[in-house]
């Protein structure tokens, strides 16, 4: 275990965040599941405490391994990513499954284990990627409109196409995410203009086609504008059942909160343990609980903006900010459902909401940012250690300048001694008392010399 905690690498915060965020889950997880025990008669409550330990462990297990593999490998991987990406979404599209009460097909079943994977979070990762790696490769460049077009939009809007009919909520996520992250990487802007005029258009003229053929291929436009239809002029519907639950959830919790699993509401939500999970904490911990979980996720917003700073590639960055920042707006957009800022979306409360899929490819994410800020991180122990190198060379040097300026001080000093002592054996005092250099008296020497 101390092995493996030595071995970890990157921004230690984000470490201690994730893991902070990943250990609150537990105890709002274990209470909102005796809503699937006791209402919808479905296992234990101790049964989906370990089936989310398990999922968390493999999610760190994830961090761990991806966060060790050098950030420009994903390069390659997103290319290769795209085309599976897409056939994974088609598959989805036409034989998904619907889990756990959501009446989304959006998950596909894992041959052998029987485990559902939602292919449209898989999809925004290596999508998110993939721009980032277009974006560092043309920013010494010029491009045209067209080039871009075929290289950098037709993959976003054929994955878009691809998500939108099962997925509103994600495809409006992903394709916010990508105009952020191209408006950073100083996309132009009148070519940006137009690919979102495109995209709304696009939007619309799939809504028509939707409900004047609806039977001709899987959609959910009914719900979407039913949705919002009921978020506006609150018609008693499912979503509107959910929404007024979660509000009552709130309002119970107070400044402090109910208590650890006193929460009533849990038993009326149907996505208690998952997209109503916020609802479930405010109940039980209160406006308390509600500010920390809120300033965990300002917390790590804030070191995914030092971080992407101090990245010294433009990969580095792009990719910091098109991993991290959607992990910060799907937990808002979470929350605003919750207190009914937003209309419903179906979106998780990342690295808290119960979910195998939505816990393993935040770490994902996680895990792709760890390995940008350790490679920062080696590059700062580079430098630090090359300072110290320098540092100790330089006191060599002085001390060996110190030593031979020393020795030759003692030098010097050595010959100033033997004058002295030549000079002393030089001078003899004759039986008259005056003095004589080498036997002559020096005033007589001077007045015969002058004779």
């Amino acid at each position: 275990m101390f092995n493996i905690i030595g071995k970890i690498r990157g921004d230690k915060t984000i470490w201690a965040i994730v893991f902070l965020l990943a250990l609150i889950s537990f105890l709002p997880v274990y209470s909102a599941s005796t809503n699937l025990v006791y209402v919808v008669g479905k296992g234990t409550t101790i049964g989906y405490l370990f089936k989310h330990f398990i999922h968390v462990m493999f999610g760190f297990l994830i961090i761990f391994l991806i966060h060790k593999t050098p950030y420009h490998y994903f390069k390659a991987f997103s290319i290769f990513g795209i085309p599976l990406v897409i056939l994974l979404l088609v598959y989805t599209l036409f034989k998904g499954t619907v889990i756990d009460g959501a009446n989304a097909s959006r998950w596909i079943q894992i041959p052998f284990i029987g485990i559902g994977f939602q292919t449209s979070t898989l999809a925004f990762i290596i999508l998110m990627i993939y721009v980032a790696r277009y974006l560092a490769k043309v920013s010494d460049k010029e491009y045209t409109f067209n080039e871009s077009l075929l290289e950098l939009w037709v993959p976003v809007f054929v994955i878009l196409i691809l998500v939108l009919p099962a997925n509103f909520s994600t495809t409006a996520l992903i394709f916010s995410m990508v105009c952020m992250l191209v408006f950073i990487g100083q996309y132009p802007l009148k070519y940006l203009g137009v690919i979102i005029g495109l995209g709304l258009v696009s939007l619309f003229m799939f809504v028509m086609v939707a409900k004047a053929f609806p039977d001709a291929m899987p959609n959910r436009v009914d719900t979407w504008m039913s949705r919002i239809d009921s978020f506006f002029d609150d018609k008693p519907n499912e979503d509107v059942y959910q929404i007024e639950n979660a509000k009552i959830a709130i309002a119970s919790g107070k400044i402090y909160g109910l208590g650890p699993g006193k929460s009533v509401q849990k038993n009326f939500l149907p996505q208690s343990s998952s997209d109503f999970i916020f609802a479930i904490i405010v109940e039980e911990y209160g406006l308390v609980g509600a500010v920390g979980i809120i300033f965990l996720y300002l917390l790590l917003f804030f070191r995914f903006i030092i971080n992407a700073q101090k990245a010294t590639t433009l990969f580095g960055k792009l990719l910091i900010i098109g991993l991290g920042f959607p992990i910060i707006f799907q937990a808002i957009i979470n929350m605003g459902v919750a207190v009914e800022l937003l209309p419903v979306t179906g979106q998780p409360l990342p690295l808290i909401s119960s979910g195998g899929t939505s816990i393993w490819m935040t770490c994902i994410a996680i895990g792709i940012i760890l390995s940008v800020t350790k490679k920062e991180e080696e590059v700062a122990l580079d430098l630090e250690e090359k300072r110290k190198r320098d540092e100790a060379l330089q006191q060599i040097i002085e001390a060996q300048i110190s030593l031979n300026e020393e020795n030759e001080s003692i030098e010097n000093l050595h010959k100033i001694n033997n004058m002295k002592y030549s000079i002393s054996e030089s001078l003899i005092e004759n039986e008259n008392g005056d003095v004589l250099v080498n036997g002559q008296n020096p005033m007589q020497a001077v007045l015969n010399k002058k004779e």
